[in-house]
């Protein structure tokens, strides 16, 4: 599949499903989803370098809070992000580099206000060959 991700049809809420061949790269896909519902990633420059370190209790609360910090970045920080290396990734630990700018109205073109990312259907697969993982955010 070349697609690494998709937005996913909801009644209230927007989704996307995202694979990747590692769980860093499935992280890192899921943060660039996330940040294309919000903003026209073509619009983003990567100006600053953000570190990002994570725990949780297991892989799907590590993946919600991975992208709760994203989230909290654009609306708490007023940054703009759209490259994303996962450095390092265990079940329950996340250290992350994002990279971006602060948000510039006159420059950057927002898309879609997410409110919050949610467990609601909240799944982590994998197989042999592939990680999919299919996440739902409050709009």
């Amino acid at each position: 599949m070349n697609a690494k991700f998709k937005i996913l049809d909801h009644p209230a809420d927007i989704g996307i499903e995202v694979h990747g061949a590692t769980f860093a790269e499935l992280f890192q896909n899921a943060a660039v989803a996330l940040m294309s519902i919000i903003i026209d990633l073509e619009t983003v420059g990567s100006m600053e370098t953000k570190l990002v370190k994570i725990s949780a209790i297991d892989r799907e609360q590590l993946l919600v809070k991975w992208l709760s910090e994203i989230l909290y970045l654009y609306d708490g920080q007023d940054f703009v992000s759209n490259q994303f290396e996962v450095k390092e990734i265990d079940d329950t630990s996340l250290l992350a580099n994002v990279n971006g700018e602060r948000y510039s109205e006159g420059k950057h073109k927002t898309k879609i206000d997410v409110k919050a990312v949610t467990y609601h259907q909240l799944r982590i697969e994998e197989n042999e060959s592939n990680k999919i993982a299919t996440v739902y955010f409050d709009v």
